[in-house]
């Protein structure tokens, strides 16, 4: 006979032990047989299930030690564990389960059916969403977008063929990028792109950490238990739900502390977002960025080893070539210039931008946003020399 594994979601535990005794079993630890091996015979195979989601604490011979401990076990006995712990066992424990299964609870079952109806009317969408001629063009557009880091780009370009294929067998929930850097070299601006580059058509979901420093800080980002004074959702879920596509902004990620630290590192693992009232947000699917301006160093002393090893990509942001400055230049000229002609019906000159870089020292600015601000004044310089409405363009020219 072939041993059997059936994972189990945490919360639905309960409900499987109430079933299962129900019917007869007896759901035991595995722990009990690690002390005394000698319980094994003395085992009813009809009439146990054993959870071995205790095994995960022996991460350094796991797989060793389950097999000169599992294999002694009747084949006929039905044998459970943590699906948070799902990717490990598969591999560790390959020689042990030749037969893996899922438990769904009563209400799973139910909501099958709308489930699969709604799957592909998911309201966040994905990059696992797409087809493989759409991620083309959402490469090629990413590519236009961002300026500079061209490295960074082919890394995305790997890492995201190759998370759609295990996110399709369930094995990569999330994608994670941590971005390092001086403020102002286009960190941000890669989860923007990202979000733009997907079709967004509301607000990308941002949260700066820089707000997150104190002793409630994790009340602030899932929300306070019920009961308590300000118990509403916290501000990552309000901007999860509000927003239209599977992209989430973590900026000034260091400025936190070691509880939301933690609270990260199991998003990262378990691939949901559970508030304080344990309501979940399911992530799969979905790239978080996390941006940091901390250095090389610093971030190996400010990040513990557990939180770095579960980022899918790490990256130091330089400062942009000059080159890539102008083209920045360029393409923000021409975007302002889009949204007064189509909204105002006025046609301003053409290659507006050549103009612009003959007053702007693009290799005095290593700062984007200065940079930004500086083609900002000096297209307020030509509205006004060309004796144009200023007080009705001032919105056009602001992001």
């Amino acid at each position: 006979m072939e041993k059997e594994l059936t994972y189990f979601e945490r919360i639905d535990f309960n409900e499987f032990r109430e079933l299962k005794e129900s019917e007869g079993f007896l759901i035991e630890s595995i722990s009990d047989y690690i002390k005394d091996k000698n319980l094994i015979e003395q085992i009813d195979p009809l009439n146990v299930i054993i959870d071995i989601t205790a095994l995960s604490g022996y991460s350094a011979s796991m797989q060793a030690f389950s097999e000169e401990l599992l294999i002694p076990f009747d084949d006929s006995i039905l044998f459970i564990a943590d699906i948070k712990h799902e990717e490990t066992f598969n591999y560790e424990l390959r020689y042990c389960f030749t037969k893996i299964d899922y438990w769904k609870s009563k209400k799973d079952k139910s909501d099958d059916k709308v489930e699969n109806t709604n799957k592909s009317k998911s309201k966040h969408k994905k990059i696992t969403d797409l087809s493989e001629d759409e991620l083309g063009v959402f490469f090629q557009e990413f590519r236009k977008s961002l300026y500079g880091h061209e490295k960074f780009k082919d890394d995305f370009f790997d890492l995201t063929k190759t998370f759609r294929v295990f996110n399709g067998i369930r094995e990569h929930k999330i994608l994670s990028l941590f971005l390092l850097g001086e403020s102002g070299v286009g960190k941000t601006e890669v989860a923007n792109s990202i979000y733009k580059c997907l079709g967004g058509m509301k607000k990308l979901a941002k949260v700066n950490f820089g707000n997150y420093s104190s002793e409630f800080s994790l009340s602030s980002l899932i929300g306070s238990a019920r009961g308590y004074i300000g118990s509403d959702d916290g501000e990552i879920f309000i901007r999860v739900r509000d927003t239209d596509i599977g992209v989430i902004l973590i900026d000034e990620f260091e400025k936190s502390n070691a509880t939301l630290f933690n609270y990260f590192l199991d998003v990262l693992e378990s691939g949901k977002l559970v508030s304080s009232l344990a309501e979940e947000i399911d992530l799969d699917g979905f790239i978080i960025v996390f941006t940091s301006n901390i250095s090389k160093e610093d971030f190996s002393n400010k990040i513990s080893p557990e939180l770095r090893s579960r980022f899918d990509y790490k990256c130091q942001f330089t400062l942009l070539y000059n080159e890539d400055k102008k083209k920045y230049v360029e393409f923000r000229v021409n975007s302002i210039v889009r949204k007064v002609n189509e909204k105002y019906k006025i046609q301003l000159e053409e290659n507006l931008h050549e103009r612009f870089l003959t007053q702007i020292n693009v290799s005095d600015y290593n700062n984007m946003r200065d940079l930004n601000k500086k083609i900002k004044t000096v297209f307020v310089d030509y509205v006004t020399s060309e004796k144009l409405a200023l007080h009705e363009l001032e919105k056009e020219i602001s992001e």
